[in-house]
């Protein structure tokens, strides 16, 4: 029997819209379409964006993705995930996996991928580029990301002092993901530089409920929810 195919299909980062042509067609045309699971009983962001894209026929397949530090719980729930992905593929039964953002940016998907193909070295799987958080907050503020020769760094989180100051002297442009947990320092490290009023924060890009903070200078306290996004622009 023919093994069926995973697909992980970048349905952008909040609005239903940013989902590409590709990837919308394979979403509706696979029979299972999977995604984190929510927190409380709530849907997941993921499951949110796609759902008035999903058929009433389509299986869905929550997935449970605990947000831990521990790496053998985390091991745990990537093989718990994979095994129950793994179950449809194996009959022949193609399964889509809605990933938020982009696939290939920081996804939960490249976990789950990997896992699954520890489990059958053959697993078949394709992904469908899409539209990502740097892209999405350049767009909710009007600027282009970047120009002419313009480097850009982007750091998945805060872990040390000693990183943002490198990547500020190396890049004319920096994106800071997850800021919400670091921002008081960061915050004093940009005023250190001069740099408050050429950043801005986007809080829940393309969401409806979408909030965009300019000139830093008049934020030194924000409370900010874990999908906020700093940008900083030396010039």
């Amino acid at each position: 029997m023919q093994k069926g195919v995973l697909y992980g299909v970048s349905v952008g980062t909040g609005d239903p819209e940013l989902i590409t042509v590709k990837g919308l067609r394979i979403l509706q045309q696979t029979t299972v379409v999977a995604f984190p699971s929510g927190i409380n009983n709530k849907l997941g962001i993921a499951q949110s964006i796609v759902n008035c894209w999903l058929k009433p026929e389509q299986i869905l397949l929550p997935l449970d993705f605990p947000y831990l530090q521990d790496e053998q719980k985390l091991q745990n729930a990537w093989q718990k995930a994979a095994a129950q992905v793994w179950h449809y593929l194996k009959q022949g039964t193609d399964v889509s996996f809605a990933c938020l953002g982009d696939v290939s940016f920081y996804s939960t998907f490249t976990y789950l991928a990997q896992t699954l193909q520890e489990l059958d070295s053959d697993a078949k799987i394709e992904t469908i580029p899409g539209v990502c958080s740097a892209m999405a907050i350049a767009s909710a503020l009007k600027i282009p990301l970047t120009v002419n020769r313009q480097k850009l760094i982007v750091l998945p989180a805060i872990y040390s002092v000693q990183e943002l100051e490198t990547a500020l002297d190396l890049a004319e442009v920096v994106i800071l993901l997850k800021v919400s947990s670091v921002y008081k320092e960061v915050w004093h490290i940009l005023q250190s530089r001069n740099l408050l009023g050429s950043s801005a924060i986007v809080e829940k890009a393309t969401f409806p409920d979408q909030k965009t903070y300019y000139n830093l200078n008049d934020y030194p306290e924000l409370e900010l929810s874990y999908f906020s996004i700093l940008l900083i622009n030396r010039q």
